[in-house]
């Protein structure tokens, strides 16, 4: 079994001795900065952040502070708990986030097919509930306006060639989706092991059936992902032509509950039944002493090493296909995951077996070239995983927030390897002012005001976003929430609590020009952003000139004249 270092010997310099792999001679990146902001907290109407114009305006914040990166969630379809890292899809995108506005400008919808809907009370804050209720009866009509559509002169068909060309680049993934999608709906929306057996061990003849007697229904969830693909890429075009690159996120498992789970049972450890024989999770320790017992399924890596990780290349070219960098959470599994036997009610009883290892990043760069990925490398770290850091060339990542325990910690700024990502915290942590306020004791305040040289007068979270910017890591990284120094209302989530996650959502006001020139100035005294142009001085006002004399005056001027040259020439 793998055994845990102490910190001492998990310094960041520590991985790079004696490594071998792919690993280029990496040159220095320029230092940069972005923020973290889910598209789920965008602001605007409609109980959900979307790709419509609040994004661009978004952007244009961006551009405006200096910033490089624009950082999101995973933007798959949600489900039950409404976390974006349990989609029911590796591949597909979130019908939530399509902007109901821009089908109405794309003549799919009328405004008052979802202006009057009731999206909820509270704008700040995402009602999932809600949302499914409502949404989906929007996106059909939106899809019977579609299926009106012929744009084509000539030709009696809604299709157009960007359609052919979306489902034929989408092949490999987009109709099981849709028929696990059409045949969820068919069943209540329940889990795909609850599906009579012929559908849910995907009998060649039900599945045909099937399809044949629901054809509106596939051409529907097919619709949602042109859709989906459609404004993604206008959105992301946009980010990159203002110089923002968006950083997308992928979780390692798939949901159980998932497309990619219920067509492709020889991916993981499943029996002839198509239930897991064992799952993911994390052992027992000092947080939770029953472990976390995720319940993804497990890869099966003995069939991915057999298939050269045909589906990891899929999955992988998939991502950077919308995403500029990709970070990949849980990177630690790829080395040595947690398995635990299916049915058991906690993860007492897993046990350490090996991951993939280089073996699988060495296949993807043979396939696909370069790879912009960060590796999510935070929690029980043990030397291997450092090691396949090192060897991988993937930046890592250092949280502020795990930094303040009394010693020379590699979480503190100072420590940082230049080759990784800064973040104060992340959208697992709380914001800076709910972690001061509420999880730190008055020994870590002490040493944050001493180490930050924190003040009043510039503010303690200010101060500790100076610790993460001027630090020597290549990208730095904050929520948005902590530049807005929101507590902890503004959590994005908390690992453990099933409810109230994923819902925090920013108010338009709140991103003023001010902020934004904050941000700038921030980022650009740590060269992390061009510095603002310097105000022209104001020019001093020429004298005014000296009047001239008024016609008058000089008549009168000119009719004294002889006068008093005769009183003088008399004396």
């Amino acid at each position: 079994m793998p055994r845990g270092v102490p910190e001492k010997q998990a310094h960041p310099r520590w991985a790079l001795r004696n490594t071998k792999g792919f690993k280029e001679k990496r040159k220095m990146k320029k230092r940069c900065s972005g923020i973290l902001m889910p598209v789920s907290s965008l602001p605007g109407g409609y109980g959900i952040g979307s790709m419509g114009q609040a994004a661009r305006d978004f952007v244009d914040f961006l551009a405006l502070a200096g910033q490089s990166v624009w950082q999101i969630l995973p933007v798959g379809p949600t489900s039950y708990g409404d976390s974006p890292y349990q989609s029911c899809s590796a591949f597909a995108g979130n019908p939530y986030f399509i902007d109901l506005d821009q089908l109405a400008a794309d003549g799919l919808l009328k405004p008052e097919d979802y202006a009057k809907e009731n999206w909820g009370t509270n704008p700040n804050y995402c009602d999932y509930a809600l949302l499914y209720q409502k949404r989906y009866k929007v996106l059909r009509k939106a899809y019977a306006a579609f299926l009106q559509q012929r744009p084509v002169p000539g030709y009696d068909t809604p299709y157009s060639d960007d359609w052919y060309r979306f489902t034929f680049l989408s092949d490999a993934w987009l109709p099981d989706y849709c028929l696990y999608m059409a045949i969820k709906e068919e069943n209540k929306m329940c889990d795909w092991q609850t599906w009579p057996a012929p559908l849910r061990l995907r009998d060649p003849k039900a599945l045909e059936e099937f399809r044949t007697g629901h054809a509106d229904e596939l051409g529907f969830w097919a619709f949602v992902q042109y859709e989906f693909a459609k404004q993604w890429q206008a959105l992301k075009a946009y980010a990159n032509s203002k110089g923002i690159k968006i950083m997308g996120d992928i979780p390692i498992y798939v949901a159980a509950d998932s497309a990619d789970a219920w067509a492709g049972r020889e991916l993981f450890e499943m029996d002839s039944e198509g239930h897991p024989r064992r799952v993911a999770g994390c052992p027992p320790d000092y947080f939770a002493e029953d472990g976390q017992l995720w319940g993804n399924p497990l890869y099966d890596w003995a069939y991915h090493k057999r298939t050269n990780y045909a589906w990891w290349v899929r999955r992988v070219r998939h991502a950077l296909s919308i995403y500029d960098i990709l970070r990949i959470d849980h990177f630690r599994g790829f080395d040595t995951y947690w398995a635990i036997p299916a049915g058991d009610e906690n993860a007492r009883g897993g046990k350490w077996e090996q991951g993939p290892g280089m073996d699988l990043f060495r296949a993807l760069r043979t396939a696909l070239g370069d790879l912009p990925i960060v590796a999510e490398d935070l929690g029980e770290i043990f030397d291997s995983v450092r090691v396949l850091l090192a060897e991988s060339g993937f930046p890592g990542m250092k949280v502020l927030q795990f930094s303040l325990n009394g010693t020379d910690s590699v979480d503190l700024p100072h420590n940082y390897p230049a080759h990784c990502v800064a973040y104060p915290g992340t959208h697992d942590n709380n914001t800076l002012r709910g972690w001061l306020e509420n999880e730190t004791t008055p020994a870590q305040r002490k040493q944050a005001k001493a180490y930050f040289a924190l003040t009043e007068q510039e503010g303690e979270i200010t101060g500790l976003l100076r610790g993460v910017l001027a630090s020597p890591a290549e990208l730095a990284i904050v929520t948005m929430a902590d530049w807005l120094e929101k507590g902890s209302e503004a959590r994005m989530n908390t690992p453990g609590d099933p409810v109230g996650n994923w819902q925090w959502r920013v108010a338009a006001k709140d991103l003023t020009p001010a902020l934004a020139r904050k941000i700038h100035e921030m980022s650009a005294r740590y060269f992390r952003a061009e510095p603002l142009p310097e105000a022209e001085p104001k020019k001093e006002k020429a004298p005014a000139p000296q009047p001239k004399a008024k016609a008058a005056d000089a008549k009168e001027e000119k009719t004294t004249a002889p006068a008093k040259k005769a009183a003088k020439s008399a004396k």
